[in-house]
């Protein structure tokens, strides 16, 4: 340690710094000696956190606390301690399977505490509920890209999406079901915050929020300043929360390069090392869900090679892989503003959603044909089911037919997009009652997207939306003396989906 110190503190004279400050650790947490540095006016201060995880007055053992760089459990009384600092913002607690989601007043979920950096010793207690049912079923909402960015798209989102949202609630029966909004909650209208959280609000659910590039404070020198509104309205941009048997992660994978608007796709070492502390208490084999704004992994650039991918993936996505190793993980995002389901190995499932606010408030869709909606999920015990609900649509429209003639490309087949489709599902079609073979996957354009988009007239409220090229477009070629066709779609569950159409 002797060594360690020395070349720190030759560190700090080489740079001029004005302090060095020594803390040593506290024997009851395990945490190794801390030696701050400062330079400049960043005057790193340690500053002790410690308090209690409590429930019906008794403690609670092994929780997760967590400063956003240290991770510690709570003892056998539910006492925890960490030595943090000035430059944190926040201490937050992974919410325990079994125990409510409190809420803030702006709806979103409460579970953390703003550090006091006026005081040495911040005292915190966490006071949590048990739940009234079992949360080994449970269910959650993805709404990727709301993004409102004028007052009538708020109002939209608020008598359409929300209303469509409550039903879906309802119908799932049950009282434990949370959200989270997958980032762009609006587009760069900080005024407008306080619309995407009233329909929040309104759909009486706690949620989580996620980090997206259209949420940030624009014009900043560096990434790290970017996040002040979104911290000030829900607190950190990364954290963990569990459910049942399932393990839920929160990252920030937007990057600001310092310049404009521009940024990539990235995850920090800050948020890496973070993750591997706080995914060691979850077991091996354990089901992890990891929602990010910007996916991880997305099939748009073997669609379109001549495109730049910088801030359309993450970059660094091996990492992250290779943390989340040894368990069956999810990756939910949204930003791509099309819907694709990646499996990326056998235990790696990157979900990139379609967008609430479908092709930018534009119309009904989304430029790949996906209807405007968003993901409902439901997981027993560390299994998770899904299926994509579109607004104002029932549950079971899961895929729009095209008639022959129809597809400017395909003049002579039937085509047809299956939106969530993925490896695991199954297409057929039908002749006259019998069935008559697969459908075949193409890479093509959706032709209400091509009605819709295309031109540069259209749409008339985004006139630079143009129809996407996708990879969950099929086709298939009945015989001119058919009499009846069906197409049906069974998906990874064994749900069945089918239309009937007379000729």
């Amino acid at each position: 340690m002797s060594s360690r110190r020395n070349f720190i503190k030759n560190i700090a004279l080489t740079a001029g710094a004005t302090s060095l400050v020594s803390m040593n650790s506290f024997a009851s947490s395990g945490q190794e000696e801390l030696i701050y540095v400062s330079g400049g006016d960043n005057i790193f201060k340690p500053i002790k956190v410690e308090g209690r995880v409590i429930s019906n007055g008794k403690g609670i053992a092994r929780v997760s606390i967590s400063d956003g760089q240290q991770v510690v459990l709570t003892d056998a009384n539910g006492y925890f301690s960490i030595v943090s600092h000035n430059q944190r913002d926040f201490v937050f607690i992974s919410i325990p399977s079994g125990y409510e989601i409190k809420q803030l007043s702006n709806g979103s979920a409460d579970f953390f505490y703003r550090i006091d950096k006026n005081k040495a010793t911040n005292k915190v207690e966490f006071v949590l509920k048990p739940l009234q049912e079992s949360d080994h079923t449970h269910h959650f909402l993805v709404l990727a890209d709301p993004q409102i960015q004028k007052i009538e798209e708020a109002e939209q989102l608020l008598s359409e999406s929300v209303p469509d949202m409550l039903g879906t609630i309802k119908s799932l029966g049950s009282t434990n079901v949370f959200g989270i909004g997958c980032g762009d909650l609006i587009w760069d209208k900080h005024e407008l915050f306080e619309k995407y959280n009233q329909a929040v609000k309104n759909l009486s659910i706690p949620f989580f929020q996620v980090f997206g590039n259209h949420d940030a404070d624009l014009g900043q020198r560096s990434d790290e300043k970017t996040h002040f509104t979104f911290n000030a309205m829900y607190g950190p941009q990364y954290y963990s929360f569990n459910r049942g048997e399932i393990h839920y992660v929160v990252l920030d994978d937007v990057f600001f390069i310092g310049k404009g608007k521009e940024y990539i796709g990235y995850l920090t070492e800050e948020q890496l090392a973070w993750l591997e502390k706080d995914l060691a208490n979850v077991p091996k084999g354990s089901t992890v869900v990891v929602s990010q704004h910007i996916p991880s992994y997305t099939g748009y650039f073997e669609r379109n090679p001549k495109s730049s991918s910088l801030g359309a993936m993450v970059n660094n996505r091996e990492h992250l892989y290779k943390i989340l190793e040894g368990y069956n993980a999810h990756l939910m995002s949204g930003h791509t503003h099309f819907n694709e389901t990646i499996v990326l190995n056998d235990s790696l499932i990157e979900h990139c959603h379609g967008t609430v606010c479908g092709a930018w408030w534009s119309g009904p869709i989304c430029f790949d044909g996906t209807p405007g909606g968003y993901g409902v999920y439901t997981a027993k015990g560390a299994q998770l089911e899904w299926y994509y609900k579109g607004t104002g649509l029932s549950k079971d429209v899961q895929f729009r037919t095209y008639r022959v003639g129809e597809h400017p490309d395909f003049k002579d087949n039937w085509s047809v997009n299956i939106w969530n489709w993925d490896t695991q599902w199954q297409a057929y079609w039908y002749e006259d009652g019998v069935r008559k073979g697969e459908l075949v996957r193409v890479t093509a354009k959706d032709p209400l997207s091509i009605k819709l988009h295309e031109g540069p007239k259209l749409p008339e409220k985004r006139k630079w939306v143009e129809p996407e090229l996708t990879d969950h477009m099929f086709l298939f070629k009945p015989s001119k003396t058919a009499k009846s066709i069906t197409v049906e779609v069974i998906d990874r569950f064994g749900r069945v989906y089918s239309e009937l159409y007379s000729l």
